[in-house]
């Protein structure tokens, strides 16, 4: 098989293509989508199970998302993004789920947050692995927060996720809500 000969034109962005800055937006609004929500989950996990044993590793990682929420609140305003307009769900969306699997049982909210982080371990990954050295910092902050988020996973993991009656169900259904919330928040 032959290699097509050299054109000379460019193998740059298409007619249709997103800019840079829609596209960074994007990636943006996602992530503070996706923090806002992770607030929210933990929000319904500790409403439920605010005076367990586990109480002091959710209250933990919703710091955590906090912080993050936080950076990303602050890169909204500076980059000048809008942010989702399904907000108002995910706030519900976000505690019902948080609060449903902790209705459960800790072991369920355990496999609901290692759902969410497997799902959300792979979307920062491609979002990494996207950017280029002129967004280095976005970069940094990106794989900052998946470190946190893979330790979130770890610490379901460690308290018996995978104990939960039909872990593999809950755990894909919750994978497969998480993608479409990934999909919706990014056009939306």
């Amino acid at each position: 098989m032959s290699t097509p000969p050299d054109t000379g034109l460019s193998s740059g962005p298409l007619p249709g293509d997103a800019t840079e800055r829609a596209r960074l937006a994007r990636m943006i609004r996602v992530d503070h989508a996706g923090e806002y929500g992770a607030k929210r989950i933990y929000a319904g996990q500790l409403a439920v199970l605010g005076r367990s044993r586990h109480a002091p590793i959710l209250r933990h990682m919703a710091e955590q998302e906090q912080h993050h929420l936080d950076v990303f609140s602050r890169m909204v305003v500076e980059r000048r993004v809008r942010p989702t307009a399904l907000l108002p769900f995910w706030h519900i969306a976000g505690f019902a789920l948080g609060a449903a699997t902790a209705a459960l049982g800790a072991r369920a909210a355990m496999a609901c947050t290692v759902a969410v982080e497997e799902t959300i371990d792979a979307h920062y990954a491609a979002q990494a692995a996207e950017l280029g050295d002129d967004e280095g910092l976005l970069r940094t902050t990106i794989e900052t927060f998946r470190a946190e988020e893979l330790e979130h996973r770890d610490i379901g993991l460690a308290n018996e996720a995978e104990l939960t009656p039909f872990y593999r169900t809950l755990t894909t259904v919750i994978k497969a809500g998480c993608k479409a919330a990934i999909a919706l928040s990014e056009a939306i």
